[in-house]
């Protein structure tokens, strides 16, 4: 077998796992989960009034291709910024669903309340993000 060919088997091989992810009815605020050992919500705004100033937090825009927040499993909530690919696209996908307001959803040790006002997450150590068009808070 060519090694086109033995690159081909195994690639058709691989199978693609959804991750856990959702959105808000508007569709603005979206988060996936990437799974363990490390697991850890991410989540960002298609629009945000602040977002200038996170991308400025983020430093240079040097092939910045996502700035949002991220809460892992065991710590504290933080603005994250990412030049690359944060879950493996070969194996891994995230399937979105639409979490009505005034609902809560649930992935592992996240949970995150959708609200008109915005978006509450919280992992099981108590700590977490509120997140909204207008303004934003971590602890």
């Amino acid at each position: 077998m060519t090694g086109r060919l033995a690159f081909a088997a195994l690639a058709a091989g691989a199978a693609v796992h959804p991750l856990p992810a959702w959105r808000t009815p508007t569709g603005n605020i979206s988060c996936f989960v990437t799974p363990a050992p490390h697991a850890t919500l991410h989540c960002k705004l298609a629009h945000a009034d602040y977002a200038a100033a996170m991308a400025k937090r983020c430093g240079p825009p040097v092939s910045l291709d996502w700035a949002g927040f991220e809460l892992p499993a065991g710590g504290k909530a933080r603005v994250a910024c990412s030049g690359g690919i944060l879950y493996d696209p070969a194996t891994q996908k995230p399937r979105y669903e639409t979490v009505a307001y005034g609902h809560t959803w649930h992935a592992g040790p996240f949970d995150c309340r959708s609200s008109f006002n915005g978006l509450n997450c919280n992992n099981h150590t108590g700590h977490g993000f509120f997140v909204s068009r207008q303004i934003w808070r971590t602890w």
